[in-house]
C-alpha cells in the first residue's frame, strides 16, 4: 500500500477506543490512525482524511448502524467496519443493507489491521 490508510475508530468504551486503535498505530505498515470518536456526532465532525471508519454498533444515542447511515448519507463512497460484541443475524442483514464493508467481532480485535488493509486496498 503506498498512500497511508487513514482509520477513524468510533466507540463509547474509551479502553476499547484505545486498544483497537493501537492496533490500527502499532500495524504501522501503511496504516494510519486520523483519530479516535466517542459517539457517532464526534464521528461526522472528524470524517475529513479517514479512508476507513470502524464503527461501534452499541453506542449511547444513536447506534452504530444509524451512525453508519448518516454517514454514508454524506460520504456514499466511505468504507464502515462494524465492530461489535453483538453481532446478530439482524445486525448483519442491516449492516449488509446499508453497505456496510464487514462486520467484526470485537473478540477479533487482533484483526482490525488485516481488516483496513483489505478495506483500504479495494479502495
Amino acid at each position: 500500500m503506498s498512500v497511508p490508510c487513514r482509520t477513524l475508530i468510533v466507540d463509547d468504551d474509551a479502553d476499547m477506543a484505545f486498544l483497537a486503535g493501537e492496533m490500527i498505530r502499532l500495524a504501522n505498515d501503511g496504516l494510519v490512525l486520523a483519530g479516535i470518536a466517542y459517539s457517532g456526532d464526534e464521528a461526522m465532525d472528524k470524517l475529513a482524511d479517514t479512508d476507513v471508519v470502524v464503527l461501534d454498533f452499541r453506542m449511547p444515542g444513536r447506534n452504530g448502524l444509524e451512525v453508519a447511515s448518516d454517514i454514508l448519507a454524506v460520504r456514499p463512497a466511505q468504507k464502515i467496519v462494524l465492530f461489535s460484541a453483538y453481532l446478530d443475524n439482524a445486525t448483519l442483514h442491516e449492516a449488509e443493507r446499508l453497505g456496510i464493508c464487514e462486520c467484526v467481532s470485537k473478540d477479533a480485535v487482533s484483526d482490525l489491521p488485516d481488516v483496513v488493509r483489505r478495506h483500504c486496498a479495494a479502495a
